[in-house]
C-alpha cells in the first residue's frame, strides 16, 4: 500500500513552503490542509507540540518541524537531495542550521517599518550574506547555478522561500541589497527561476503576502499602497 502525506499548512508561511519544495523535487504525491495561524484549531495544536507549521502526517502519523521533515522525506523518497559525501552532506545540514538567523536579518528588511529602520536593518543582513557568499565559493566553487552546483539540495529548498519573500518586497524597496554578494545574487536568480521553488505555493500567496505586509505595517507595504494609489 502506498505512502499517504498530508500537509498542515498555511499560506504564507515560509517553513512549509521548505517541505513542498522538498517534496515536489521528489514528485511526491501529497493533500493539504490550510489553516489560519491566528485561530489555530484544537485538533492542530494537539500533533504540533510548538504550534507551528509545517506538520506533515505520513500515514496518519504527524512529523512537525521542517528540517525533520525535510530529512525523513529526504531519507525514505528519492531523489537524494542530500550529497553523498559524508564530509559535504554534514557541511549542507550545517549551513541549513544557519538559515535561521539569515532568515531572521532578511526578514528584518523584508518587514521593516519604516524608511528610518532600514539602514540598520540591512547592515544586519549584509553580515549574514557575507558569510554566505563565502560558503557558496567553497561549496560549489565554479559550478552552479545551486548551492552545491547543478542540483536542487535540501539547502536550496531551505532558502529559497526566504529569498522569494525578499525578492517580492524588494521590487518596491529597491535596495540594491544583493548586488554586493554575486554569488548570493545568481543562486537567488537560479532559484526564484525554478518552478520547483516559486511554485510550491498556493494560488493565493502573493495577494496573503502583502496583506501579511500590511498587517505588520510594513515600509514595503507603504510603498506598494502609494504606488497603487498614484496609478
Amino acid at each position: 500500500m502506498a505512502t499517504t502525506y498530508h500537509l498542515i499548512s498555511s499560506v504564507t508561511c515560509p517553513w512549509v513552503q521548505r517541505a513542498v519544495i522538498t517534496m515536489r523535487a521528489k514528485a511526491v504525491d501529497f493533500d493539504v490542509t490550510y489553516i489560519d495561524l491566528r485561530n489555530k484549531p484544537d485538533w492542530f495544536l494537539e500533533i504540533s507540540p510548538h504550534g507551528k507549521v509545517p506538520v506533515l502526517k505520513v500515514d496518519d502519523v504527524p512529523l512537525f518541524e521542517s528540517n525533520a521533515i525535510a530529512e525523513y522525506l529526504d531519507e525514505t523518497v528519492e531523489p537524494r537531495l542530500h550529497p553523498a559525501d559524508p564530509i559535504k552532506r554534514a557541511r549542507n545540514r550545517a549551513w541549513t542550521d544557519f538559515l535561521p538567523a539569515f532568515a531572521g536579518d532578511l526578514s528584518g528588511v523584508t518587514y521593516c517599518r519604516s524608511k528610518e529602520a532600514l539602514p540598520a536593518a540591512l547592515e544586519a543582513a549584509r553580515r549574514r550574506l557575507q558569510r554566505l557568499e563565502e560558503a557558496i565559493a567553497k561549496e560549489r566553487g565554479n559550478d552552479g547555478p545551486y548551492f552545491n552546483g547543478d542540483s536542487l539540495s535540501l539547502v536550496d529548498a531551505a532558502y529559497g522561500p526566504f529569498l522569494q519573500r525578499f525578492s517580492i518586497s524588494e521590487r518596491v524597496l529597491q535596495t540594491g541589497l544583493l548586488r554586493d554578494f554575486p554569488l548570493v545574487s545568481a543562486w537567488s536568480d537560479a532559484l526564484l527561476a525554478d518552478d520547483t521553488v516559486v511554485g510550491a505555493v498556493a494560488p493565493e500567496f502573493t495577494a496573503a503576502f502583502e496583506a501579511n505586509l500590511e498587517r505588520r505595517g510594513t515600509y514595503a507595504w507603504a510603498l506598494i499602497s502609494a504606488a497603487r494609489a498614484a496609478e
